[in-house]
Order: structure tokens, then C-alpha cells, then sequence
């Protein structure tokens, strides 16, 4: 389609939308002022010994001072920050966390001018060579790239200050989200914002802060305002904690209005609009209708027929969108736009939202009512629709009525099936649009019999301590879609070399080898994955006694809870299942001095652990049994308060997965 549903989505409710912010990719060469010189650094930095934020941090930051500017140059939008930042190192462990300094940007952006020094405590200036700066991509997500920029600060020792600022460049955008927090406490955090101002571009700044409390915009001299953050903490990360941006400080800076309108009225009227603005690529033509007939030919179900209609198009329809379609950013660039589904069918490739848009088409030809809706990630944000701005609603996936309830579909996602979405999607609120009264549905939550990982283990171990054998691991649902999703862009050797590092970051002595992954693009079939494995040192011997973990797949694996108080919500992306098998065969010689067995646990309605110990009849092999469910009632979040009992259950469970078995020598015959 020209637009896509989510740009649609978003211009619902911005009428004065400057089409270059929609439109515009590309970075001028129009460079902002830089500074060039360095802030004195004052007597009170200087004899500073210890944090005035938070008692006993390893280091603090003075100030983190960022200056934005969204500017026009070279027929673009863009958007220019200036970042810099002055600490003070107080001990080893400062000095471990704060000597490496990485910078963070996408492939749409560009980082320059990097300037960094470290002041000894006798005064000594010690300057950032220009080749000391390292440039690496971390994250590849789709069409884009997370790259970082590298280098380690000279000279650092305890009581240094450390300064250095950068320059990124990259396209404006409607909404940015500006970071307050850092990982360490910041005496005073300053944005100075100078907004996009042009003859005929209508839409005001306005900024919204998250988990902060900011002074009110004040103006300054050169179009630009001021907001200040004081006394922040450092943030500090939890287990299995909500979306960062859900309980890290930070700004939303966006050009919108500012409609004063209640949240059920707003939504109601968002919902409406949107409807109205994308019905007309939902048409349905004879085409449409003739292929929805060939496609349902057959099927004696509602269920049925949607899942040959979201099978059809999540498999015979090339996702140009995609990663893994083959595609680059050129080829993608000169793709001919489809402006509804017939155009779609024709050329039977298209982006995510043109394979949403067939769907929803062809499953209103087979008679079923549809409605686009809107809505939201939980892995970047918990929404709450009493923000009443659609920046957390901006995927747009398909709403078919079935039996008399809304069920949210999402087609453009190749790998997840008819009747699941992502776990991203998974539980959340989705406002259903309509031309009359839009309506807000919550998202189905897949059970734990669905997100299933299968592993299994048949082992020789030897007098010496080695373990050596075959490992198959298979994946249902969500960590299926998740590894697929992960490694279809890769090449067979990088999936292999990944799956080896994965196993040795555990198991260090691991050699790994004949690894065999399997259905990485199939849709239908789940991603496995098989290897053989040699480790020497797995068991310990001591004496005429071997000791070993019959777990294998648990060893080496850290306890999922280790501090003993809980700031932030507990969240588990979907409720799961872990079905573990092992077999080991006994060293000659040697037998089990006692085949005792770990305590198993329940876990209410939430779930169970349970674990067995067999041996086989002539005690020349062991079985390890290992099964874990949570998640069984549809609970995945679970308040901070609960915090002690959520630990409790997972060091059990950890307890008994480190249970050791203890071989002893025969008595000479």
C-alpha cells in the first residue's frame, strides 16, 4: 500500500503532519555547532569522594548535558543531539563499569565528532586517541541495524574524572524518546529542545515524562527550552522485570495536539477514524472473491476456513518486509507499492501490512466481519490507554469475529500460526475500530502446553569424568517463533558457530560437534536443534568416587533470582513448558551409591515441578526425568510484594536441579 496501516494509524489524529516526517530517510550534511572546548571542572568535583545520590555508588555523574535540535537541511527533516557527560570514578569497581564507553545507534543514524579525556587526581589531562573509537553492529532487526560505537577512557584509576560527548545525526521524527537515567547516579540531567519551526507546520512540541518529574520547559536564547532532571539514581536491572522503558526515567518528546479530551472519548473517535481511514484498501474484489473460494474449498468450519485464509497468506505471499525475504534496502526501495489487496494477489508479494490487508479482504469474502486493529508491544511498554496518544499503538493487525467474540490475527508474522500472535502482542489491550462503536478486547494468552521446550540427552560417562554423547532440543510456539525469527537471515555457518557459543558459554570444556538445525524458515514444522557433545571434566572423581548432575541441561545454569529484595513488577514473557530426558551409561566398574531423589514442587495453580531418578534393572544406566510448567492459569505478571515467594519456589526448583549422584567403585570380585 502507499501508506502503511501504521502511518495511517498514527495521522488519524495529526492533521497538521509535516508528510516529510512520514516520508524522509535520508541525513543531510548540514552539521549543528559543536561544541569545541570543555567545561571548567570546579573545586567541588575535584575534592568530591563519594556519591551525593545514592551513598556508596562506584561513581556519579556530574551533569549529562543534551542539547536536540530537529532542523531542516539538504531537503530533509532531521534530527541533530549533542551529548556530554562529566563523572568521577571513586573505586575499582568505577573504575570497571565506567573505563568502556559504548554508544548505542541505528543504522538510520550517524555518530561523530567523539571527544572524551580522563583528569587524573593530580590534574593530569589524558586525551582519547581518534583511532581508539570501534565501530560494530550488536542487533539485526528486520531492515534495521543496532550498531555501537566503542572505546575504552585512558588512564583511568580511582578519583579520575572522566568527560566525553559525541554528535548524532539522523532523521526527525514525530515522537523521540529522550533517556534520563544511565547506569549511574547523575547529579543533574539538562535537555535542551529546540523543535521544528516553519511557515505552515501547525503541530506544537510537547513532552511527556515517564518514572521522572522534570522542571517545566523554560525558553532560552536561540529558539531552544530547557528541562532539567535532578538527584536521578542509577538503573539498575531486574529478572524478568517489565519492559525498561516501563520503569526507566525518561522523556516522550513528540509533535502532536493536544486534544483535552477524555480517554473513552478520545479512543472512540481514534478508533472510528482509523477505521474510516483504511477502510478503502480493505476492498474486496472478484479476484479477491475468487481466490477466498478456491482457498476455503472444502472447509466445514469457521476456524478452518480463516486458518487456510491466514495459511495462504503467511506462506504463498512473499513478505517484502521481511528479513529473510533476500531482499536489500535498494531492491526494497523499487518495489512497485500495492494499493489494495487485488494488488497484492497479483504480484503475490508485499509488505507485512498488503499481506494483513489481503487477509483481512479475503476472510470478508468468505463472509466473516472484519475490523483492523490497533495495538500494542508489550516488550517495549505495558500500554494504559489513559494515555491518550496513539505513539504505543502503532501496529496495526487483523480482528475477525468468530463465534461472536473479536480474535486478533496477524498474518504478516510468517511463523506464528492461525490463533496465537506474538508474545509481544499476546495479553494486551487491542481497541478494535469500527465505524460506530470501536471497542477494546484483551489479546488471547497461549497456554503453557503451547510454548514447549523438549529436551533430551543420551550420555556415556567415563572414569575420567567425560561426558560424551547426543543432544536433540526441540521447540514449540513461542520459543519456536522466537529462534526462527532469530536466525532465518543467518547463513547455515553462522547458525552453526552461534549454536556452538551458546552451548560453550555454559559448559566451557564443551566440544561440539555434527550440530544439525532444523525448519529455521519452515512455517509449520518447529525449530530443533541436534548435536554431539564430548566434555571432558563434566563429573568429579575423588578417590574411588565419581560425582555427577544428572540434570545435565540445568548445569552451569545460574539460580533465575538471586537478590534478596524486588523493586520492579515480575513479568514472564508467556506462560511455558520444560520437558527434560537424560540417559546416562555408568563407567564400567562403578555403580550408584544411592539413587536418591530431589524434592519436586507445586506450584498451586501456577504449575509444578517435577522430577524423577530411574535406573535400569542391571544399574549400569541412569534416567533423569525433569518437567516444569508455569504459567498453568494464565499468569505471567506478579506484583513486586509477591517477590519473596516467586524466589522461594525458583531456588527450590534450582536446588533440585543441581542434585548430584555419587558413583562408587565395585569391591573387586
Amino acid at each position: 500500500m502507499t501508506n502503511s496501516l501504521r502511518v495511517i494509524a498514527l495521522a488519524v489524529l495529526l492533521p497538521g503532519l509535516s508528510s516529510l516526517f512520514i516520508a524522509s530517510s535520508g541525513v543531510s550534511s548540514v552539521r549543528a555547532a559543536v561544541r569545541e572546548e570543555w567545561l571548567p571542572v570546579t573545586p567541588a568535583e575535584l575534592s568530591l569522594a563519594a556519591s551525593s545520590v545514592e551513598p556508596g555508588a562506584d561513581a556519579e555523574a556530574f551533569f549529562w548535558d543534551i542539547r536536540v535540535q530537529d532542523r531542516e537541511g539538504g531537503g530533509d527533516l532531521q534530527t541533530v543531539s549533542q551529548n556530554y557527560v562529566r563523572l568521577k570514578v571513586f573505586n575499582d569497581r568505577g573504575k570497571e563499569t565506567q573505563s568502556k564507553v559504548e554508544i548505542p545507534y541505528t543504522n538510520r543514524a550517524r555518530i561523530a565528532n567523539i571527544a572524551a579525556r580522563t583528569i587524573k587526581p593530580d590534574g593530569t589531562i589524558v586525551e582519547l586517541e581518534p583511532n581508539a573509537v570501534f565501530d560494530r553492529t550488536i542487533v539485526k532487526f528486520g531492515n534495521i541495524k543496532v550498531n555501537v560505537k566503542s572505546f575504552a577512557m585512558p588512564a583511568v584509576e580511582p578519583g579520575c574524572i572522566l568527560e566525553y560527548r559525541w554528535q548524532e545525526t539522523g532523521p526527525a521524527r514525530i515522537y523521540q524518546r529522550l533517556t534520563v537515567q544511565r547506569d549511574l547516579p547523575v547529579q543533574r540531567v539538562t535537555y535542551h529542545i529546540k523543535p521544528f519551526n516553519a511557515p505552515g507546520f501547525e503541530l506544537g512540541m510537547r513532552f511527556k515524562p515517564f518514572n521522572c518529574e522534570p522542571s517545566g520547559l523554560q525558553k532560552e536564547g536561540g529558539g531552544f527550552y530547557k528541562t532539567e532532571i535532578l538527584n536521578v539514581k542509577a538503573f539498575r536491572e531486574e529478572p524478568h522485570m517489565p519492559p525498561e522503558d516501563f520503569v526507566r526515567a525518561w522523556i516522550l518528546l513528540m509533535y502532536t495536539e493536544d486534544t483535552g479530551k477524555p480517554a473513552d472519548v478520545y479512543w472512540s473517535e481514534y478508533g472510528k477514524d482509523v477505521f474510516n481511514r483504511t477502510k478503502s484498501v480493505f476492498k474486496v474484489s472478484d479476484e479477491v472473491r475468487r481466490i477466498a473460494a478456491e482457498v476455503t474449498a472444502g472447509a466445514t468450519t469457521d476456524a478452518e476456513k480463516i486458518e487456510r485464509i491466514h495459511t495462504f497468506c503467511r506462506t504463498k505471499i512473499k513478505n517484502t518486509s521481511d528479513d529473510a525475504s533476500g531482499l536489500t534496502d535498494d531492491e526494497r526501495a523499487k518495489l512497485k507499492d500495492n494499493k489494495n489487496a487485488s494488488d497484492t494477489l497479483k504480484s503475490m508479494q508485499g509488505t507485512g501490512d498488503d499481506i494483513n490487508v489481503v487477509f483481512a479482504a479475503m476472510c470478508t469474502a468468505a463472509g466473516f466481519e472484519v475490523r483492523p486493529a490497533a495495538v500494542s508491544d508489550r516488550g517495549d511498554f505495558l500500554f494504559d490507554k489513559s494515555f491518550t496518544n496513539p505513539y504505543f499503538l502503532q501496529a496495526v493487525d487483523i480482528a475477525v469475529k468468530v463465534g461472536g467474540a473479536w480474535t486478533i490475527y496477524d498474518p504478516a508474522s510468517a511463523y506464528v500460526p492461525a490463533g496465537m500472535l506474538g508474545w509481544r502482542e499476546e495479553n494486551t489491550q487491542v481497541l478494535v475500530t469500527d465505524p460506530k462503536e470501536p471497542v477494546w478486547v484483551r489479546a488471547n494468552l497461549t497456554s503453557a502446553d503451547v510454548s514447549k521446550e523438549t529436551r533430551t540427552g543420551t550420555f556415556v560417562l567415563s572414569e575420567d569424568g567425560t561426558l560424551e554423547g547426543d543432544v536433540r532440543i526441540e521447540y514449540e510456539g513461542h520459543p519456536s517463533i522466537d529462534w526462527k525469527e532469530f536466525y532465518d537471515d543467518e547463513s547455515p555457518g553462522e547458525r552453526e558457530k552461534a549454536i556452538i557459543a551458546d552451548i560453550q558459554r555454559r559448559l566451557s570444556t564443551a566440544e561440539v560437534t555434527k550440530v544439525s538445525i532444523e525448519n529455521v524458515t519452515d512455517v509449520n514444522k518447529s525449530f530443533a536443534v541436534g548435536y554431539h557433545l564430548r566434555i571432558p571434566g563434566f563429573a568429579q572423581r575423588t578417590g574411588k568416587r565419581i560425582f555427577f548432575q544428572p540434570a545435565f541441561f540445568r548445569s552451569n545454569v545460574a539460580p533465575r533470582f538471586t537478590a534478596t529484595e524486588r523493586k520492579h513488577l515480575i513479568c514472564f514473557q508467556y506462560p511455558f513448558t520444560e520437558i527434560d530426558s537424560v540417559t546416562i551409561t555408568l563407567p564400567d566398574g562403578y555403580e550408584l551409591e544411592s539413587a536418591d531423589q530431589p524434592e519436586t514442587l507445586s506450584l498451586g495453580r501456577v504449575g509444578g515441578y517435577d522430577v524423577k531418578i530411574l535406573t535400569s534393572k542391571d544399574g549400569r544406566m541412569v534416567k533423569h526425568e525433569r518437567s516444569l510448567k508455569f504459567g498453568a492459569d494464565g499468569s505471567i505478571f506478579f506484583p513486586a510484594a509477591g517477590y519473596a515467594t516467586i524466589k522461594r519456589a525458583f531456588d527450590a526448583i534450582h536446588k533440585s536441579d543441581g542434585h548430584m549422584l555419587t558413583l562408587r567403585q565395585k569391591a573387586a570380585s
